[in-house]
């Protein structure tokens, strides 16, 4: 079993009288990719700048490497590296500069490993470009080659493909399997392109409106993403009756647009199209389908907007 690495209890933060994050608890497993997903202001960014040290809670604890106080977190925190918000920067520097800067401030003495990193994200070839003419997949690369300077073992990133072209961000999802299985670092991955989540994260944490709203490791959400049939007629209301009457499907949801998705039943797929025929429904549409990452954010987000 892999060792906590994070464990967060009871988390509280409030901002006068704002409740940014409420009685949140989760925890992080060594060698781990973690997805934490949630809609603007739902909390993620508090939480990565908590596990930072760069705003402290009101109440509950962090946990990081087993130190809970001031000392051991910070030099648990020397283990980690973040990328929040804006990637750091100056402007008026190039990459090469920019990196050297924080390698001297961060004590790394191999000289080589600043053009290793800028090498290894794809900023290899930029001379002397300033970086306030860069692109912001470009100003991203340089936040990642910053971040894993000092060869982290923990790796905390807040939308780390922001900007980035399908190209890129296909490059940085590699180098991400790269770091997690070659490096072996841990990583805690924000971002709102969930099927870039979806293809390498190993575990997820879904937060909405600061609460914790389910954490499960890939496989679990696998089983909640559960197989339904899409189905649309040309009577859709008088079809939902007669799915719970007659056949007695339960697990059944009406979408925005009217139609039907059924999650249980699925092995009488023929039987559904004759009852509905049979009571005077037309089917036009029976069609499997699977529930992705998107659907299961989109239904989280939809159930706590009431």
């Amino acid at each position: 079993m892999s060792n906590v690495i994070v464990n967060v209890n009871n988390l509280t933060k409030k901002f006068g009288k704002n409740t940014v994050l409420d009685d949140v608890s989760f925890k992080i497993k060594e060698g781990s990719i973690v997805g934490l997903i949630g809609p603007n202001g739902a909390g993620k960014t508090t939480i990565m700048k908590t596990l930072g040290g760069l705003i402290y809670p009101t109440s509950g604890s962090v946990e990081l490497y087993g130190a809970s106080d001031e000392k051991g977190l910070n030099k648990a925190r020397s283990r980690m590296s973040f990328m929040i918000e804006t990637p750091y920067e100056k402007g008026d520097m190039n990459a090469r500069t920019n990196l050297e800067k924080q390698r001297i401030q961060k004590g790394i003495p191999d000289k080589k490993r600043v053009d290793e990193v800028l090498e290894f994200v794809g900023l290899g070839d930029v001379g002397k470009k300033k970086v306030k003419n860069f692109s912001l997949g470009m100003r991203q690369r340089l936040g990642l080659a910053n971040a894993i300077l000092g060869k982290p073992e923990l790796m905390v990133l807040d939308e780390p493909i922001n900007g980035l072209d399908p190209e890129g961000i296909v490059e940085i999802r590699e180098m991400f399997r790269t770091f997690n299985k070659e490096d072996k670092v841990t990583l805690v991955i924000s971002s709102h392109i969930l099927s870039e989540l979806s293809q390498i994260c190993t575990d997820y944490i879904f937060i909405n409106g600061g609460k914790i709203r389910g954490v499960f490791t890939a496989e679990e959400l696998e089983a909640q993403c559960s197989e339904y049939y899409h189905i649309d007629t040309d009577d859709n209301e008088k079809a939902s009756v007669i799915l719970g009457d007659k056949l007695g499907i339960k697990k059944l949801e009406v979408m925005d647009d009217g139609t039907i998705r059924i999650y249980d039943g699925l092995d009488r797929i023929r039987e559904v199209s004759k009852t509905l025929y049979d009571n005077g429904v037309i089917p036009v549409l029976l069609a499997k389908n699977e529930m992705n990452l998107e659907d299961y954010y989109m239904k989280m987000v939809e159930k706590d907007l009431g």
